[in-house]
């Protein structure tokens, strides 16, 4: 029931993506409902949590989100609508760009022998999905670097890591190397449900994801991220270095299932039932011994993939921030088989779910940088817990225990109250809560609802006065 209620959620949050896919998101809030986001708190006392120290005189970096789907009717096929609005992000006061180069479908935005260029989206457009087609050959990445050199912005190139391809909504279709043959079906994640284990590739609609354990996937998208990073960027950010959408429901797969009987160092008798009974998406109330060390082995499988890439990435450019985006509700991120915190954050000593080994799989401190979606409501912009922007930004340091520098910001589209806009006199709030509670600075996702909204009066007033308590 839990599960169904989750899906019912995203596919409701789906409904209202105005412009484009969500970087990512929660497919549930488990504090909606309970009251915990409904209202805007009073800044708390924080004379007990150092305030992160001022980079210089141009202050913390200010960064947004371009996402290829959501922009790609506008900067596809045009280098001069690039340079025009990457001029416009300088005036309006940000230090530099998120430019998202492999969508959801996968497809690749910058030159690579790996995998096939990207050459259409789904977005949504006009109050429907539809295929939007690039036409031009230039090399999309090296535009937003060229044109960022020559305002003076910072440019990070994202990739959505683990994913394969996509089955869209409507009928419209299919894309990416899991459907054109270009790589394995077999990559695909396999999904425990109830009617047993199921190819992710054969339960309709939404994004297909390949499975992290599978050796063949990591040596595929390391030679992507070894392309990726001879470009001369500012840094290389990781978005969807995940498991599926169905959380705990992936991956049950042959190649899982060996990888981790030989990391407990036994047989599990029956699969997957010993771990999760088909169709379940909650861990058992307690969490059983094999369901925290099932946890444990995911966290692992994103650990060591995050080693290696940031090994390959500087490998090829040591110069390059390496890190990922990971939404910033950590309590509940095990979900997704990630524990991005710093390897010294015991998360047994505030989680039950948590077993003694997991802490030894945080990888914060093989990243550069860290981006975290501080995704609250417009209601909940201060606060210290969870499910407020600056409860977000600032649970964040204790978390990664200083390994790593990060940035938090909101989704200004998609999250609770955004969805029409309207917001704009909300800006000053949001980045003092978040510019002043993350160690780096923060960022906004995403640039089409800037330009949807029309924000960019609002947002230059709102880092000027950022800019004048420096």
């Amino acid at each position: 029931m839990m599960f169904i209620w989750k899906i019912f959620i995203c596919l409701s949050l789906a409904a209202f993506v105005s412009c484009g896919e969500k970087v990512d998101e929660p497919l549930w809030n488990p504090n909606w409902g309970s009251g915990e986001d409904s209202t805007q708190t009073e800044k708390p006392d924080t004379t007990d949590t150092p305030v992160p120290p001022v980079a210089g005189k141009e202050g913390k970096s200010r960064l947004v989100w371009i996402d290829a789907a959501a922009n790609f009717k506008d900067y596809a096929d045009s280098e001069d609508n690039i340079r025009k609005d990457m001029k416009r992000l300088k005036d309006t006061g940000f230090t530099g760009v998120i430019v998202e180069v492999r969508p959801t479908t996968a497809g690749l935005l910058f030159k690579s022998d790996i995998e096939k260029p990207l050459t259409k989206v789904d977005a949504w457009v006009k109050g429907a999905y539809k295929w939007l087609e690039r036409k031009s050959d230039f090399d999309y990445l090296q535009a937003f670097i060229d044109a960022g050199n020559e305002v003076g912005l910072d440019v990070f190139a994202a990739i959505n890591t683990m994913v394969g391809g996509k089955e869209c909504v409507y009928g419209l279709g299919n894309s990416g190397p899991l459907f054109d043959g270009s790589i394995s079906t077999d990559w695909a994640t396999v999904i425990n449900t109830e009617d047993g284990l199921v190819s992710c590739m054969d339960l309709g609609e939404g994004t297909k994801f390949l499975n992290p354990a599978n050796d063949e996937v990591v040596d595929y998208l390391l030679g992507i991220l070894e392309d990726l990073a001879a470009y001369d960027v500012t840094g290389i950010i990781l978005d969807r270095c995940r498991y599926d959408d169905y959380e705990l429901m992936s991956d049950f797969s042959d190649v899982s299932r060996a990888k981790f009987e030989e990391y407990i160092g036994a047989d599990v008798a029956d699969w997957p039932s010993d771990i999760f009974s088909p169709g379940a998406a909650d861990l058992d109330s307690p969490v059983t011994s094999m369901q925290k060390k099932w946890m444990e082995f995911r966290a692992k499988n994103i650990h060591d993939f995050m080693e290696k890439a940031s090994e390959r990435v500087h490998s090829v450019n040591p110069d390059v921030r390496f890190g990922a985006y990971v939404g910033a509700w950590y309590s509940s991120y095990y979900y997704s088989g990630v524990n991005w915190a710093s390897p010294d954050y015991n998360a047994r000593n505030s989680y039950t779910w948590a077993s003694p080994e997991y802490s030894k799989f945080g990888y914060a401190d093989h990243c550069d940088i860290m981006i975290i979606g501080a995704y609250a409501s417009t209601r909940s912009i201060y606060g210290s817990s969870e499910w407020t922007m600056e409860g977000f930004c600032k649970r964040a340091n204790s978390i990664f225990a200083g390994d790593v520098p990060y940035i938090g910001g909101p989704d200004i589209g998609n999250s609770t109250g955004f969805e029409n806009g309207g917001q704009g006199k909300l800006m000053p709030d949001i980045v003092d809560a978040c510019i002043n509670n993350s160690t780096e600075g923060m960022f906004f996702f995403d640039l089409c609802h800037i330009k949807m909204f029309d924000y960019w009066d609002d947002i230059k007033k709102a880092f000027d006065q950022y800019l004048e308590t420096l």
